[in-house]
């Protein structure tokens, strides 16, 4: 029972462990591969080799020595005997700290090269100028923990993984000016917008014109603003101005007194005629008048007000120019005139 029990925690342990260093073999990635090195990166003699840069993803630190780098493809044959797989590969070696990496930090490993020249110096065959698979295998060489095919790329070209998301389909051929071995790749993905424009623009003269830009350009809006609500507040100025001065009540006021003066001497000149007393001279007398009184009673109307004042002229007046209709007046003592007598008659 004792041995069943030990056997038992021994499988789970081994388990756990194993899933363990699983899970951190998985934040072990490849990151950046330049196959065709001519003037970019060298390793500590001055020389300029082929190179892999490998970053941890995670924010733990993990320890790579005893890795394996290979760019043989038959290692992919699971039916290849472990010894077998090793042989076409190149080891990451020990004894150096730089293996050791903390979260989120990278290391680059040199092809094309001999291990005796240091520990981060591999065998791993790469031809300038062609395409090449490459992948990275655990400690055991029976895991394949990540792997990219690389494509044929001009010298100082690299093939990098954009935004080091871990995703084995996001690479990209970056320019000789865009290569960056050793830290995190600069790509239009991971960038943000600030790093970006900090690294495209680092004198600051984009930033300068842009913000002088976006000065002049509110200025502009403003002005553009105030001179529409300027001109809407004249014409509403206007507007009342307008409105206080009525023209249209005062030119109806005129046409309504014209009506009236018209319509009284139209009653007066068919009473007239009626009575077939009145000459012509009464005519134009009648006429005269309510022309007088029109011309005295209605002001000009171009300023937009008119004034009607009410005067009696007496022009209606029956007695005073009417005297035809009047009563005889019968003759009296004081008024009758003298009758001649006597000689006088003759």
């Amino acid at each position: 029972m004792t041995k069943k029990f030990c056997f038992l925690i021994g499988t789970l342990l081994f388990a756990g462990t194993s899933a363990m260093h699983a899970q951190m073999d998985a934040s072990i990635k490849l990151n950046e591969v330049m196959t065709d090195n001519s003037n970019s990166l060298q390793d500590e003699y001055g020389e300029h080799k082929a190179w892999l840069e490998i970053e941890n993803i995670s924010y733990s630190t993990y320890n790579i020595r005893g890795m394996y780098v290979t760019t043989d493809r038959s290692v992919l044959d699971p039916h290849m005997s472990v010894p077998e797989r090793i042989k076409r590969m190149s080891i990451i070696p020990n004894g150096d700290e730089r293996t050791n990496l903390t979260g989120r930090k990278h290391l680059v490993l040199f092809l094309n090269s001999k291990p005796h020249l240091g520990s981060l110096h591999l065998a791993t065959n790469v031809s300038p100028g062609e395409p090449v698979w490459i992948g990275l295998y655990n400690g055991n060489a029976t895991q394949l923990i990540d792997s990219v095919r690389v494509p044929a790329m001009q010298a100082d070209q690299s093939f990098a993984r954009i935004a080091n998301n871990g995703n084995a389909a996001d690479w990209e051929v970056k320019s000789a000016d865009r290569v960056t071995p050793g830290i995190s790749n600069n790509t239009t993905v991971s960038e943000s917008k600030i790093d970006k424009f900090k690294r495209e623009d680092p004198y600051g003269l984009a930033m300068t014109v842009m913000a002088m830009g976006i000065v002049f350009f509110c200025l502009a809006l403003l002005w553009l603003f105030f001179t529409i609500f300027g001109v809407i507040m004249k014409h509403q100025e206007t507007a009342k101005k307008v409105v206080n001065k009525q023209p249209i009540k005062p030119i109806t006021k005129t046409v309504e007194k014209t009506m009236e003066v018209g319509h009284i001497t139209g009653n007066i000149l068919h009473d007239g005629l009626k009575t077939k007393g009145v000459d012509l001279e009464v005519y134009m007398a009648v006429i005269g008048m309510a022309l007088k009184q029109y011309q005295d009673d209605v002001h000009d109307v171009e300023s937009g007000v008119i004034t009607i004042k009410s005067k009696d002229t007496g022009w209606d007046d029956e007695y005073s120019q009417m005297t035809q209709f009047h009563d005889p007046i019968i003759p009296t003592a004081h008024t009758a005139p003298k009758i001649p007598t006597g000689p006088e008659m003759r």
